[in-house]
């Protein structure tokens, strides 16, 4: 499917937003030191997926080709530091399914800090399909759907004494998908709270938030803030083991229109986490559970409980291996609103990958994919068996100083 002209704009207008940060870093003083690089590469990859769309009918399998340009930007000063890489994805599937399709990253970064203040952004464009990235994220399959998604988070930390540290900042994203099987969503709000220093291994904070999720084009538009309060606690057990445990309730209250009149209906939802992370010299670790409540395309907010664990190691200094395992427990915070049962489902995937830089510039990649999901309202469960082959093309990065 050839890309949409609103989409393309929304593109430029990303490409506008780099160039603006850019010639305000050009006008840092000449005082400061300054580098800049830019690293292009290119990769070609082979796709094969014995069930593209994770279904449980009868299905065929499904060949791919991608083809992925690229291009990272890095620059940094003695206060400022900004970081993107924009990407591009040309993908077209065969066999089981015929579709043709381009996916878009453009992500920006930039952390400027002074003796007191440390302020950051987070944010930028991101086109990609339901299957590929959402599904990750939820655990719901949500059919075969480009996905069109903007994001801004701008952060920012006050130092108030040596061991107490003021933080805010504010959520932003606005969602729509291509045709109209799913709903466009947006969603707003922001946090407040304190940083201590409890000691040398030891971080407490407590911070309070807001979230408002509507939905923009439904025809029976929901609504949904909750306002809350969190804990974390960060301890680090050594130099290269660090874990972190955080919770607190969420106010729930929700609303949707119908042609059988308004429903409103409030709860109170517990969210907590836990992660941890151990480092080797030539390989990580991560674990981490969390319950949080995410937006989703079918126009409502989703509780998940997640599951994840990570490992990667150097062989040597060519050859990598990662692997990552993910489970999703999924149920609906909604179903009173939305006059229904939102069945549950269950999703797992394991994804182990091997990486080999066999020349200066080119690297090849093998990866394989397995997924499963299950829901209540499926009689059977549906899998998938997934492997690529990649090789990508680093040409020499163009780099200045000054």
């Amino acid at each position: 499917m050839p890309p949409s002209r609103k989409w393309r704009d929304r593109v430029w207008h990303t490409v506008y937003a780099l160039s603006v940060v850019l010639v305000a870093c050009e006008m840092t003083p000449r005082s400061e030191a300054a580098e800049w690089s830019l690293a292009p590469s290119i990769g070609v990859t082979g796709v094969y997926n014995s069930n593209l769309l994770l279904t449980p009918l009868p299905h065929t399998e499904s060949y791919g080709y991608w083809v992925t340009p690229a291009a990272e930007l890095a620059g940094k000063t003695e206060r400022l530091e900004v970081g993107s890489r924009i990407a591009a994805d040309v993908v077209g599937y065969f066999g089981g399914e015929d579709r043709q399709f381009t996916n878009v990253f453009a992500p920006l970064s930039v952390r400027y800090q002074t003796e007191k203040d440390l302020i950051g952004f987070t944010g930028g464009f991101t086109r990609d399909n339901t299957l590929l990235g959402e599904l990750q994220e939820t655990g719901v399959v949500l059919q075969f759907t480009q996905r069109n998604q903007w994001t801004a988070n701008p952060t920012w930390t006050r130092r108030l004494t040596e061991k107490l540290s003021l933080q805010s900042s504010i959520r932003f994203s606005d969602t729509t998908y291509e045709g109209n099987r799913l709903v466009d969503y947006r969603l707003v709000g922001g946090s407040g709270g304190f940083l201590y220093q409890l000691s040398e291994r030891d971080q407490l904070q407590l911070s309070g938030s807001y979230v408002d999720f509507h939905t923009t084009d439904s025809s029976s538009p929901f609504r949904a803030d909750f306002p809350g309060i969190n804990m974390s606690l960060t301890h680090a057990f050594s130099e290269s083991l660090t874990g972190t445990v955080y919770g607190g309730p969420r106010f729930l209250s929700m609303s949707s229109q119908s042609p059988l009149g308004d429903t409103m209906t409030s709860d109170t939802v517990w969210l907590a986490g836990a992660n941890m992370t151990k480092r080797f010299e030539r390989a990580s670790l991560q674990a981490s559970l969390s319950r949080d409540l995410l937006p989703s395309g079918l126009g409502l907010l989703l509780e998940t409980d997640r599951g994840e664990v990570s490992a990667s190691y150097d062989v040597s200094e060519t050859l990598a291996c990662s692997v990552a395992v993910v489970g999703i427990l999924t149920s609906g915070t909604t179903n009173a609103v939305i006059g229904g049962v939102y069945p549950d489902s269950r999703y797992v995937s394991v994804a182990p990958k091997l990486s080999w830089k066999f020349l200066e510039w080119w690297r090849a990649e093998v990866s394989y994919m397995y997924r499963w999901r299950d829901t209540d309202a499926a009689i059977d469960s549906a899998q998938s068996h997934a492997t690529t082959f990649m090789v990508t093309y680093y040409p020499p990065k163009f780099s200045y100083s000054y």
